[in-house]
């Protein structure tokens, strides 16, 4: 059911946690589903040096929140903006039509961060 990328990144899940202010906390959820999703992410210089996740969820709701972090460092703000479901999803190798609205939780929080 769920590629073994998906799930190497739900069993040792990358960058757990909150980062302390100066960075960006946002916050979203799935109000069908139920999941939330924590992100923090810090900036230097217009890119993401850092990224920490937090999410009460699904297997998918995880392992997307593990691989979106992995995504963001590096990303300039405008490279956040561009972010699509379709980025999460490749990154980890597919998502079953039921557990799609993972990978736009993700990409809800990421365009959160571009507006904070």
């Amino acid at each position: 059911m769920y590629s073994p990328r998906l799930l190497d990144h739900f069993q040792n899940p990358r960058n757990l946690g909150e980062l302390l202010p100066p960075a960006i906390v946002v916050e979203v959820s799935n109000p069908i589903c139920g999941d939330i999703l924590r992100l923090s992410a810090a900036f230097e210089n217009e890119r993401v040096t850092d990224a920490r996740y937090q999410t009460r969820g699904c297997t998918a709701s995880i392992a997307c929140g593990s691989a979106l972090t992995e995504l963001l460092i590096g990303k300039t703000r405008a490279d956040i903006a561009r972010l699509q479901s379709s980025d999460i999803e490749t990154a980890v190798d597919g998502l079953t039509a039921e557990s799609k609205h993972a990978a736009v939780l993700c990409v809800d929080a990421a365009r959160r961060l571009t507006s904070s």
